[in-house]
């Protein structure tokens, strides 16, 4: 069982890695995350439960939560504030009244590919810069079982705050490693046997008829810019079939949609 460590000043110097959240998730962590919510702690415990460093909760949310504090390690304090005070500590109402701090897991790019089995799906981001299209990216990536996912000097953090919440939790059980740039990243795929498939309303094919390889990787670029051109003079270029007036989709929109056709056909193979 936990360590349950009644707070009951905002002051205490325990609760500062929970002060001011939104204020620190704009400058960073300095090597931290932040995961909010019953279900994100469930999955934060079920990846990286020696990761966590401790976990908030507030009074009333505590009985509701035993299950899920029982499975968080002997080691890691729990620590229990009145709702008002979790408030004031956190800087704005914390409705769903749990939060933790952990370490961020780090994963090599190199290494996450070549791990991979020998029939998989990755997914490789350029330019995804809003956080709940990276959280949605990360959720469609767990639910169709993607092996790792890349990201490019110019995403945002998948372990921002938002970015977890959004993905359920997905962002810290889906491995994933930052690379330099793009062309770096499709270095790094093929040199691991991956055939990239670059998702774009001009593809050459279209993804209803494609037979991927049995090692794929799905390429998505930012809304509107979407990717480089020098990007997919590399790729396979795929599209998705649209009604008439429209070419493009939410990129968590495609990324569910193209996760579950090619994991769907990987089966098969």
């Amino acid at each position: 069982m936990p360590r349950i460590v009644p707070i009951a000043d905002p002051d205490d110097p325990r609760l500062e890695p929970y002060r001011a959240v939104r204020e620190r998730d704009l400058v960073g962590r300095q090597g931290l995350f932040v995961a909010e919510g019953r279900v994100v702690l469930e999955k934060a415990l079920a990846a990286h439960p020696d990761r966590l460093g401790s976990v908030l909760v507030a009074e009333p949310r505590l009985p509701g939560l035993s299950d899920v504090l029982a499975r968080v390690p002997e080691a890691t304090p729990v620590y229990v504030a009145a709702q008002a005070a979790m408030d004031q500590v956190v800087g704005f109402p914390i409705h769903r009244g749990v939060l933790a701090v952990g370490r961020r897991p780090q994963h090599d790019a190199a290494a996450l590919l070549r791990e991979a089995p020998a029939r998989a799906l990755a997914v490789g981001l350029v330019g995804i810069a809003n956080h709940d299209n990276m959280g949605g990216v990360f959720r469609n990536a767990a639910a169709f079982g993607a092996a790792a996912v890349l990201l490019d000097s110019t995403c945002c953090d998948p372990l921002y705050r938002k970015a977890i919440r959004v993905s359920v939790g997905a962002a810290l059980t889906t491995p994933f490693a930052a690379v330099g740039g793009a062309d770096g990243m499709l270095d790094r795929f093929e040199a691991a046997g991956f055939e990239v498939l670059a998702l774009s309303p001009a593809g050459r094919e279209e993804l209803g008829t494609l037979t991927p390889a049995p090692r794929t990787t799905l390429l998505l670029g930012a809304e509107g810019a979407g990717l480089p051109p020098a990007v997919l003079a590399r790729a396979r270029t795929v599209r998705i079939a649209m009604a008439g007036g429209f070419d493009s989709l939410n990129v968590a929109t495609t990324s569910g949609i193209a996760l579950y056709h090619v994991s769907a056909e990987l089966r098969r193979l």
